[in-house]
């Protein structure tokens, strides 16, 4: 099995509403997302993919939906007053963990073709998490 992987940086801010501690507060990450691909074959070039296509694809969605973007969750008490002020916002079914942010990269990569074997999201340079299907 070869598999490549391409890291995507970007910006976003949330909060984990019924987070114990300081993250139930508004605040920001510059993260780092590793999306590897896999094939049991090489392509007629030699290669998973081209690391542009990955890095295209997933662009799509992160610089669409999540890149200098609130994140939150659907039923936080602060969606009126993003909308009053015409924020930029992205209400989620679930809480804007990297583990979520994880799998929303991870299923959009994958619904546009490629085989996904994971998405890691650097929340800091000491902390990820993963999302995979194995």
């Amino acid at each position: 099995m070869y598999t490549i992987t391409k890291e995507i940086y970007f910006c976003y801010g949330h909060r984990l509403m019924n987070h114990p501690g300081k993250c139930r507060h508004l605040h920001g990450h510059s993260v780092k997302a590793a999306i590897t691909v896999q094939a049991e074959q090489l392509n007629d070039q030699g290669m998973v993919c081209d690391f542009a296509d990955l890095a295209t694809c997933a662009h799509e969605f992160i610089d669409g939906q999540i890149d200098h973007n609130l994140l939150i969750h659907e039923n936080d008490p602060l969606l009126p007053a993003l909308e009053a002020a015409r924020e930029r916002y992205m209400a989620l079914t679930e809480h804007p963990t990297a583990e979520y942010l994880a799998r929303l990269i991870y299923e959009f990569v994958k619904e546009k073709g490629f085989e996904v074997l994971s998405v890691t999201l650097w929340e800091t340079a000491s902390a990820c998490a993963t999302y995979s299907e194995a």
